[in-house]
């Protein structure tokens, strides 16, 4: 005699399966519109800092500049160029500046009098909006996602950024 179990099969109701089905299409949805977000938030914290960030690490026109004045946001001084060429009255974040007196090396951008600084300090202060960026989606990815590993990775990039360019300008 073979020992069978008995194998029953529980039919669901048509109801309580299109029920379940839309809970999970809601869940995915959810996961979905969630990474959308990290990825938004991700990207714009790139296209922020890549205007200043590719002057700060492939500029053409390089050189020093010397800051004479400082405003509430703004220091003021005047462009040496690296290569021949005149000098001009150009203007950097106060926050990248260090005070009057100070000698700088920057990059200028093309077509504006405004100056980003070069370096290690430059490079990580242009990149700043894309550590914040990556600071939100980082909550974003523990909240929404659930994913508390890659949520810290990316949490602690981001932090590392911002503390780092902060940590080069100030010491």
């Amino acid at each position: 005699m073979s020992s069978r179990v008995a194998q029953t099969k529980i039919k669901r109701s048509r109801v309580r399966r299109l029920g379940e089905s839309a809970f999970g299409m809601l869940l995915l949805a959810r996961a979905a519109l969630m990474a959308l977000i990290a990825l938004v938030l991700v990207v714009a914290g790139v296209w922020t800092s890549w205007d200043t960030a590719s002057v700060a690490m492939t500029g053409d026109e390089r050189g020093t500049v010397t800051v004479t004045t400082c405003g509430d946001e703004r220091c003021s001084g005047t462009f040496s160029p690296a290569g021949s060429g005149a000098s001009a009255k150009v203007t950097v974040s106060q926050f990248v500046s260090g005070g009057r007196g100070e000698t700088l090396e920057v990059a200028r951008k093309p077509g504006s009098d405004q100056v980003v600084r070069t370096g290690p300090a430059g490079v990580l202060y242009a990149w700043v909006p894309l550590g914040g960026a990556l600071l939100l989606a980082s909550l974003v990815v523990a909240g929404g996602l659930r994913m508390r590993k890659t949520a810290l990775a990316t949490g602690v990039c981001g932090a590392l950024v911002m503390g780092g360019a902060w940590a080069l300008l100030t010491f």
